[in-house]
């Protein structure tokens, strides 16, 4: 009697662990960034509260991980969670949610105070950003009606998927590059007024940061436009080994 065993191609799980612990160093850089620096992130022209510190802090926190990594893990789901196939649209879909809710309150952490949206909309990283939330909140809307509306059919979703698909790997990419300007206008603010020098420990944390989420995207993005290899059947026979 033959027996079957089935092998997941290692190639997929080196990926999805490469992007794994990427994800963890830029958690990790993220929050020491965050809760080690925090005087970096105080007003130094104004007095600041508790309140408005704990704000600063929670925006890049926010958008680093709650949507950036987040996000980035609902990219790979298709990659490594088993079971059905709407299972998985169903992980995929929360998480998403739960990165597009991230950046809109880390948005907002960002636009509150007394001078409001306007005065605080100036620069290339806030653009960027508006712009990244609104393409990420309409993906999230369209995949929903395209994909767990029961009246749609067969054939619109099937239009639908590439769309889908880029515009869920350039909404990612638009992120991590919004993230990038986040970091570098923050760093040459705080190196202009003399608050952080140009080779200091805060410096390293913040270019490293820099540095991980440009190996997190690369490796996500990677691993979503790989294709898809079948997986290694291996049938045992009366003590022969039978590949298929």
């Amino acid at each position: 009697m033959a027996k079957v065993a089935t092998i997941l191609p290692p190639s997929r799980l080196s990926l999805v662990l490469l992007a794994r612990l990427s994800a963890l160093l830029v958690a990790l850089l993220a929050l020491t960034w965050g809760f080690y620096f925090q005087t970096s992130f105080l007003h130094h022209h104004r007095p600041s509260s508790q309140q408005d510190l704990i704000y600063a802090v929670l925006h890049p926190l926010l958008m680093v991980i709650g949507f950036i990594v987040i996000s980035g893990e609902a990219i790979l789901v298709h990659r490594w969670l088993p079971g059905s196939r709407n299972l998985k649209k169903t992980v995929h879909l929360c998480l998403q949610g739960v990165a597009l809710a991230s950046g809109i309150f880390g948005i907002w952490t960002r636009f509150r105070g007394e001078k409001g949206v306007v005065a605080n909309f100036y620069s290339l990283h806030s653009w960027m950003g508006i712009l990244c939330i609104s393409l990420f909140g309409a993906q999230w809307v369209i995949g929903f009606l395209s994909f767990w509306h029961k009246v749609e059919m067969r054939t619109i979703r099937a239009r639908v998927l590439p769309w889908h698909v880029f515009l869920g790997l350039y909404t990612y990419g638009l992120a991590v590059a919004t993230a990038e300007t986040g970091l570098l206008e923050k760093l040459t603010f705080l190196q202009a007024n003399g608050r952080v020098m140009k080779r200091c420990t805060e410096s390293t944390v913040v270019n490293c940061l820099g540095i991980g989420l440009v190996l997190l995207s690369g490796v996500v993005i990677l691993a979503a436009v790989s294709p898809k290899q079948r997986n290694l059947q291996i049938a045992y026979s009366n003590g022969k080994c039978l590949t298929s």
